[in-house]
């Protein structure tokens, strides 16, 4: 018998959300947009070691992407509920687009500094700081409200499948050409990402007028603050990207560069990750948790297989099946928790607890990208990814045990 905590729809309803038209159209352009992203994690670490091979380089690089993240995210959550969402999308597309167009050019052209480098991804990360908040808050204004999950599922199972696409098409091209093209295909799918966005026509929902920045970002923060599962997963996301998912994503290549044959063994693993999505998507377009973060939560723990097996190091083969695994629990989680962001937040401050919550997400992150390669040198690549593998189990534990958490419910159901 089914868990009744689980309700199920046919198919014809799972895809419902593509017959809006203004849902489909961002669908389209973040479907483009995703295939350029799951490029990233083999060019972009292949692309830095073309210049300099050691792991605080790429520290360096992830670092510098992270920090503008981090510095821009509030005023892009604040800008993003003063200005027409689909506005703010499209800059953010076309200042990715001169990040990744002219590092790639630099890549092909022989004359690629690490300075450079660095100096792009900030701006990468300042167009991807203002995308991700807008998102959260134009995708309800996309599609209805009864279909929601279904098209947040929908567009994680896009994400997924390219995560698994990306990574295979990025390694043929660093392989045969250079890390250089991939980033310049990158490049190319947010031109096509920003050509969709402007064919969407929504009514935007009307808002206060607009007050000082400080006061509407003091508003936004009330509003985070009086939730106490918004905080907590503020801190707890921030202490994992910190502890798990910076180590993993800066030592995993030099693993893989040391130990597993390179880009192709990383290729691989970062395919199955993206393969565990996919599998968590196909879970989410079906059911509906009455609580969802006692749902979400849980398969996090699933992180410590991948990073525990990179550590030892496992083979390649086994270290994926660890990163399908993880890639599942990170995806039910990202997905039923942006969810119920999207449910409980009010739309007018929607892209500003968005913001928030993504800052405080990724505060920690520049120093887990600048220190993991650091601690490798001092303690051993070894005992930097285990400790992070204790860490994401004994974290998940800590959060369970809050009912405030484990106890909210779906105001729809």
């Amino acid at each position: 018998m089914a868990n009744p905590a689980w309700r199920y729809r046919p198919v014809t309803q799972r895809l419902g959300p593509l017959y809006e038209r203004e849902f489909r159209l961002l669908y389209l352009a973040r479907a483009f947009s995703l295939f350029g992203d799951g490029l990233i994690p083999v060019a972009l670490p292949f692309a830095v070691f073309s210049i300099d091979r050691s792991p605080s380089a790429l520290g360096f690089v992830l670092a510098s992407r992270s920090i503008s993240l981090v510095v821009f995210l509030l005023v892009a959550g604040v800008v993003a509920d003063r200005l027409a969402r689909k506005v703010v999308m499209i800059a953010s597309d076309i200042a990715r687009l001169a990040a990744q167009a002219t590092m790639a050019a630099l890549l092909i052209g022989g004359a690629a500094k690490l300075w450079q480098l660095v100096s792009l991804v900030f701006l990468y990360g300042l167009g991807d700081a203002f995308f991700r908040p807008t998102s959260t808050g134009f995708v309800p204004e996309t599609v209805s409200r009864a279909r929601l999950q279904q098209a947040n599922a929908l567009l994680v199972l896009t994400n997924s499948s390219f995560s698994i696409l990306g990574p295979v098409v990025a390694g043929v091209l660093v392989a045969s050409v250079g890390p250089g093209w991939a980033l310049a295909a990158d490049a190319a799918t947010f031109l096509a990402s920003a050509l969709f966005l402007v064919q969407i026509h929504v009514v935007p929902k009307a808002r206060p007028l607009a007050a000082s920045f400080l006061r509407e970002l003091r508003e936004g923060w009330q509003v985070f603050r009086s939730q106490t599962w918004l905080w907590v997963d503020g801190v707890f996301s921030a202490l994992g990207s910190f502890a798990v998912l910076a180590p993993m994503f800066v030592l995993g290549p030099v693993v893989a560069v040391r130990s597993l044959g390179g880009a192709p063994a990383w290729a691989t693993i970062v395919a199955a990750f993206g393969a565990g999505s996919i599998l968590a998507g196909v879970v989410l377009l079906r059911a509906r948790p009455r609580r969802p973060l006692l749902v979400a939560i849980p398969p996090l723990a699933l992180l410590a297989l991948p990073t525990a097996f990179l550590a030892l190091p496992a083979p390649t083969l086994i270290i994926a099946l660890g990163a399908l695994a993880g890639g599942f629990g990170l995806t039910v989680f990202n997905t039923l928790f942006e969810t119920t962001v999207q449910r409980h937040v009010p739309p007018e401050s929607l892209s500003r607890v968005a913001s928030i919550d993504w800052v405080m997400s990724g505060a920690l992150q520049p120093f887990g990208f600048a220190l993991a390669g650091s601690a490798a040198l001092v303690v051993g690549l070894g005992t930097t990814l285990a400790a992070s593998a204790l860490w994401i189990i004994i974290s998940t534990a800590i959060v369970l045990s809050i009912p405030s958490v484990r106890n909210l419910r779906s105001p729809d159901q």
